[in-house]
């Protein structure tokens, strides 16, 4: 995989974990400042950043397995301990949303350009 393809998949999933964040504070009537949305944003995206680590998204960030799927869990778990620590709320409905929203948004986007990929491909000859 090349650099250009690592780029951009590090930009779309931040965009999507802030796209997370803007929902989550709407839905809550929560304000849309700065400060807040810094507040509520930077625990998952710095278990984002640890998930690209841990994973070396790098070599594969289109990959679905292992890529997304270890990305996707340390977003959750590590923005989650993050908030814990930080004295922000991690109650059990947060979570459970929490976790489909960024499966959503973090394994979806992949699975897609996956699907694309195996249509686009050519078929080998019967």
């Amino acid at each position: 995989m090349n650099r250009q393809s690592a780029v951009w998949a590090a930009v779309a999933d931040t965009l999507l974990v802030a796209l997370f964040v803007v929902i989550g504070r709407r839905s809550h009537a929560e304000g849309l400042d700065l400060g807040g949305l810094w507040q509520t944003a930077w625990p998952f995206l710095a278990a984002l950043l640890i998930g690209w680590l841990v994973s070396l998204a790098w070599r594969r960030p289109l990959a679905v397995w292992p890529s997304g799927v270890v990305i996707w869990a340390m977003t959750l778990v590590g923005g989650m301990l993050l908030r814990t620590v930080s004295g922000q709320g991690t109650q059990l409905a947060f979570v459970l949303v929490a976790a489909g929203t960024l499966a959503l948004f973090l394994l979806g986007w992949r699975a897609a350009v996956a699907l694309v990929a195996r249509w686009r491909s050519p078929r080998a000859a019967s």
